[in-house]
């Protein structure tokens, strides 16, 4: 096997609009050193004397699983992976003293962490001591379930090329939504498809037809719209809308279908719904109220905030600002355009890797502007929507400063980075751009492009600190986020960090009085108003470590109710309704600035 141990990053980015030149940057990464992007933060992967070696074998045989991807995961190490040899053996050596998750995959099984019992739970953290070795570190892989069938139109004739996704329904910042599981199946020429590796559990079934022809048909518009000299034909006006087993566009009457361990579920067949395609026309005008060339709009699905798709379709702006979005299935859309594209692509061998970033042009047509964004809501019938107009907005920019507590600053703070978070983006747009910046040698920081609900973290921070509060003009915004509107420019806002950080640890027993080893413990705030805010930090789920202890760091102080119970799904104690039926099972604490609180539980069945 070959190693590069000096690898070469080249950044190139291109103006769109006239100037065709390109600025490259070349990062070099050492040894042993995260290869560096313009504004990232260094991070060094650290080595130590510590091994983890273990084995990965069928949960219903014990035999052997060879040539399973393992993948050894830590805030010390970055990510490491490797393949299991023909004894299901594997490891991973020179590590440092630190905790480490394992996470186990093949195809024709479920892909499971290394303690891990029940399907959608985490598993037990590996807590490693300098130059310690854990040998015996087995990792049971079960046999993925399957979700198979047949799509066919509305007259019974086989479908090829439909996307067919297995969704469940899970908690998601602040509401219950169908979710794309990231298993999916293309359909053959018979309609056929098979999605498998899945955990046991319920799903719902989503299929979207997005075939070779439409799509071709879709780019000589496209091309025809843009003067590019391309021949075109007549675009089709009748289409099929995504559609959910056993045949419904409303995600509310999909049939859910309940999957035991290796089983296939077979004969899910159903037929794509047809609808009438339409034509979305309009214009993109800048914040200076001149159209703008070149800008990406998309069609995203809102779908009620309750499903999470892909986009529908997008098109860039001619030189007058217009837009063409073809081929759209009626819906509830959000059009969006949005200021920063950025594409991938692999070098030409030798260890080289290129990013290409492509900027949008600014509100005068000329590259090298502040790029700008915008949105408009857009409700689709069985009649094009003409006439649409996105302004666009550079967006608000907001600067203030992090100040430390409790102790000396940490060594790396110039490279930690302020996010600023949407918390409205269940409600809204797929993408957020702008608010992320890089605090300076003197804690100051500036954000720009906001736009909506934000609320402001501080991403980075060394082992034992964590955010205390955001203030704005000393009023505390760091859970309400702060609203903002066109190009507002807001000054006084305040991240401050601290070292006196929380921690509740403790272990769990049986009504008996025998130590358990395998559970859940939900910690939530006993105030139910911050049960559903978005990415909440008042409540945590966690799993014990393989001396089977719990532990939940970095809670803001506070009056908090503890619950050990035997399974709950991974993301799923986000759920009002769940805690309020946890509350009178659970344990009350008080946790004070900087208190470690130990507690011992009883489990909850």
């Amino acid at each position: 096997m070959r190693f590069v141990r000096f690898a070469t990053f080249v950044l190139s980015v291109a103006l769109l609009a006239g100037d065709a030149r390109a600025q490259t940057i070349v990062i070099n990464g050492a040894p042993g050193e995260l290869p560096q992007l313009p504004g990232m933060a260094r991070g060094q992967v650290k080595t130590g004397t510590g091994r983890i070696r273990g084995r990965v074998v069928a949960a219903d045989t014990g035999m052997a699983v060879r040539r399973a991807q393992v993948r050894l995961g830590g805030s010390e190490v970055g990510g490491r992976s490797a393949l299991t040899d023909g004894e299901g053996r594997f490891e991973f050596r020179d590590l440092p003293a630190g905790r480490f998750s394992l996470t186990a995959q093949k195809p024709g099984f479920m892909t499971v962490q290394y303690g891990q019992t029940r399907p959608f739970e985490s598993g037990k953290t590996i807590d490693l001591a300098d130059a310690q070795a854990m040998d015996k570190a087995e990792i049971a892989m079960p046999r993925g379930s399957v979700i198979s069938g047949r799509i066919v139109d509305e007259f019974g004739d086989p479908m090829a090329d439909v996307m067919v996704s297995a969704m469940r329904s899970v908690w998601s910042n602040g509401k219950r939504r169908l979710q794309q599981t990231g298993r999916s199946a293309q359909t053959n020429d018979l309609g056929q498809y098979r999605i498998f590796g899945l955990a046991p559990g319920e799903y719902y079934v989503s299929a979207t037809f997005r075939g070779g022809e439409m799509a071709a048909m879709e780019m000589s518009a496209v091309a025809a719209m843009s003067g590019a000299g391309v021949a075109s034909g007549s675009t089709p006006n009748s289409g099929y809308a995504p559609t959910y087993f056993p045949g419904t566009t409303n995600g509310a009457d999909a049939q859910r279908l309940a999957l035991a361990v290796g089983q296939e579920a077979q004969g899910t067949d159903f037929s794509l719904l047809p609808v009438r395609l339409v034509k979305i026309t309009g214009t993109v005008i800048s914040s200076e109220g001149k159209p703008t060339e070149g800008a990406m709009v998309s069609a995203i699905p809102r779908s009620g905030g309750d499903v999470v798709f892909g986009l529908s379709g997008s098109a860039r702006t001619d030189k007058n600002g217009n837009f063409t979005l073809s081929n759209v299935a009626p819906g509830d859309y959000t059009l969006q355009t949005r200021g920063i594209q950025i594409m991938t692509s692999s070098g030409e061998g030798g260890g080289n890797m290129t990013f290409t970033m492509t900027r949008i042009v600014g509100p005068d047509g000329a590259g090298g502007s502040e790029p700008e964004s915008g949105s408009a809501p857009v409700t689709v019938s069985a009649e094009d929507v003409s006439n649409v107009v996105i302004i666009t907005t550079k967006g608000a920019t907001a600067t203030g400063h992090v100040t430390f507590e409790g102790g000396t600053k940490p060594s790396n703070a110039n490279n930690l980075r302020i996010m600023a978070m949407p918390l409205d983006i269940g409600d809204g747009p797929v993408f957020s751009p702008g608010g992320s910046g890089t605090v300076k040698a003197d804690g100051s920081f500036d954000l720009k492009g906001l736009t909506g609900t934000r609320a402001f973290r501080v991403m980075g921070l060394p082992q034992g600190w964590t955010l205390k509060a955001a203030k704005l003009n000393g009023q505390d915004v760091t859970d309400t986020g702060v609203e903002f509107k066109g190009s507002e420019a807001l000054t006084g806002l305040e991240l401050v960090v601290t070292s006196k950080t929380t921690q509740i640890d403790g272990s769990v027993k049986d009504s008996s009085g025998n130590a358990v080893k395998d559970y859940t413990v939900v910690v939530f705030s006993d105030e139910p108003q911050k049960w559903a805010a978005p990415q909440s930090r008042y409540i945590s789920g966690v799993r014990p470590d393989t001396e089977g202890r719990f532990q939940v760091k970095n809670l803001p102080a506070g009056g908090y109710y503890a619950v050990a119970v035997d399974y709950i799904a991974q993301g799923e104690w986000g759920d009002p309704d769940l805690l309020e039926r946890l509350k009178s099972k659970a344990t009350h604490i008080t946790l004070d600035e900087g208190e470690t609180k130990s507690i011992d539980l009883k489990i909850e069945r």
